[in-house]
């Protein structure tokens, strides 16, 4: 029994890695035209983008993994019935529930590891993205700015540097200003550094000169200068939001409603999130048994498990829609809390049931040509 168990689960394991990779994929190149915008205006290497794009694969995979394993799970009972396997091991005198074990175990596994994921990964992923986010907006000294090139920061604003020093500051730096619609300028110095200020980033230049040109009249200045600053015109640097409730521990979650500093609405969301935290993983054992009851107790039938195939996505999906609504119901009564625990608890007893107490007279009707067999 032990070997057809290790047969199934690595069945199972393939099947759940071919569909896990896949569905990423897609989703990872669908989430990363979100932030195709940061490499052609800030300029950000290709590095950086598939770093703070990675950070998102962790609640991606929690998310996918419930409906992969589904998928995985259905496509090998489905194949094995087909080839006759399922066939083969009940006329041996194995039962359902001994046959659905493999599932079963995978999905338990999956459980736990999910659930390790959200409370410990997605926690502090979700914390690097917002703050590499953030560096890249608001960093323009090293995310905005790339060496040998020109960055235009804002129309008739464009700046080059040549190189970024170790202590921060950057060095061969042109700068082209025509934002004044009397004059252009054109600045060049050495060395400079910039800084953050209320108003907006400016550039602090050491040892250069200012060169400028009256549109109007024609006349030409230069100026040498030991010191000089220019203003970019930006915003204020803003400040990184407040973490949200996907970075907050589950400690911090599931005591938010006694938390003073958080409004009523904000602290139901939060003490959602945290009993999300096991929901969700659960979701993978649920699916799992979905998976197999239907093919385990059902009828082997030649012309396929269309029917019972169906029923069982069909099941899947109106329990997915379930956890997404109450869940969103939750977050405004606290009430439909109770909703959501019945939504993945009823389907696991009642799959449970199925398969531990299965008997084929209540589930296999005779056809006629068997029952003039049987007179």
């Amino acid at each position: 029994m032990k070997k057809l168990n290790l047969y199934i689960i690595k069945q199972i394991l393939v099947g759940f890695l071919l569909v896990s990779f896949s569905l990423m994929s897609i989703i990872w190149l669908t989430q990363s035209l979100r932030f195709v915008d940061l490499i052609t205006n800030k300029g950000i290497s290709v590095g950086l983008f598939a770093e703070l794009t990675s950070l998102l694969m962790p609640r991606i995979f929690t998310i996918l993994s419930p409906i992969s394993l589904f998928a995985a799970i259905l496509f090998v009972y489905n194949r094995m019935l087909s080839d006759r396997e399922l066939v083969v091991m009940k006329a041996a005198g194995i039962s359902p529930w001994q046959n659905a074990k493999p599932a079963m175990m995978f999905g338990l596994i999956m459980t736990v590891f999910n659930i390790y994921v959200m409370n410990i990964v997605i926690p502090a992923a979700e914390d690097a993205f917002h703050d590499l986010q953030w560096q890249i907006k608001n960093d323009v000294s090293h995310l905005m700015f790339r060496e040998g090139e020109f960055t235009t920061l804002q129309p008739k604003l464009t700046v080059f540097i040549g190189s970024h020093e170790p202590d921060g500051s950057v060095g061969g730096v042109l700068i082209n200003d025509e934002r004044n619609p009397q004059t252009k300028s054109t600045i060049s110095a050495e060395l400079g550094r910039i800084i953050h200020t209320d108003k907006g980033p400016r550039i602090i230049l050491v040892n250069g000169n200012r060169q400028e040109i009256n549109n109007k009249s024609g006349q030409f200045s230069s100026i040498l200068f030991d010191r000089y600053s220019v203003d970019f015109g930006a915003k204020g640097t803003k400040a990184r939001k407040a973490a949200g409730a996907r970075e907050q521990s589950l400690h911090d979650l599931l005591s938010a409603m006694s938390n003073p500093n958080l409004e009523a609405k904000e602290a139901r969301r939060w003490f959602v999130e945290g009993n999300k935290r096991f929901i969700t993983p659960l979701l993978n054992l649920i699916y799992a048994l979905i998976a197999c009851t239907g093919l385990l107790i059902g009828n082997f039938n030649r012309r396929g498990q269309a029917k019972i195939v169906s029923i069982s996505v069909g099941t899947m999906v109106i329990i997915q829609a379930l956890d997404l609504a109450l869940c969103n119901l939750a977050v405004k009564n606290l009430c439909w809390l109770c909703a959501v625990y019945l939504n993945v608890t009823t389907p696991f007893v009642i799959c449970v049931y199925l398969l531990h107490f299965y008997r084929p007279s209540l589930f296999r009707r005779k056809t006629a040509f068997e029952g003039a067999h049987d007179a």
